[in-house]
């Protein structure tokens, strides 16, 4: 197989591939080539191949660049785009645990001013439960759930 097609690759080189026409002739059940017809039945091979006009293959080149170059842009203005979502998802994130850290901090001292007012003598405790329930209020407002 590797010998038919170094023959047909020395044929494609030669001056007879040039002339464009190569004859395909079996015998006896070998295959060869030549510029010449052979045996009964030759079997033509047209191998004249028209190059394409130099406009042409310039234009086709300058679509294809046109094309690749859109397609980089698009990949990336989608590259970007995914890194500004990460980024806003990530603030968003922050934001959420900042709120539910203030929350938890202003519960807790809601907690210990309730504590306070239950534990303070009778003179104090009215001002305990005063600051017990504004705390509360001020927990209501930054914490509605």
């Amino acid at each position: 197989m590797l010998k038919l097609f170094s023959l047909a690759f020395v044929f494609l080189l030669s001056p007879a591939a040039t002339a464009g026409t190569i004859y395909k002739c079996v015998e006896n059940g070998k295959t060869s080539y030549s510029d010449q017809p052979c045996g009964k039945n030759p079997v033509a091979l047209d191998l004249r191949v028209a190059p394409p006009a130099p406009e042409e293959a310039a234009e086709r080149l300058a679509r294809s660049k046109a094309y690749l170059a859109d397609a980089e842009a698009a990949r990336a203005d989608e590259d970007a785009r995914a890194v500004r979502a990460a980024r806003v998802a990530q603030r968003v994130q922050r934001d959420l645990q900042a709120e539910r850290k203030r929350c938890d901090k202003l519960r807790l001292q809601t907690k210990w001013a309730e504590e306070d007012s239950r534990r303070a003598s009778r003179e104090a405790g009215e001002r305990e439960r005063s600051k017990a329930r504004r705390q509360a209020e001020a927990l209501a407002v930054e914490c509605p759930a």
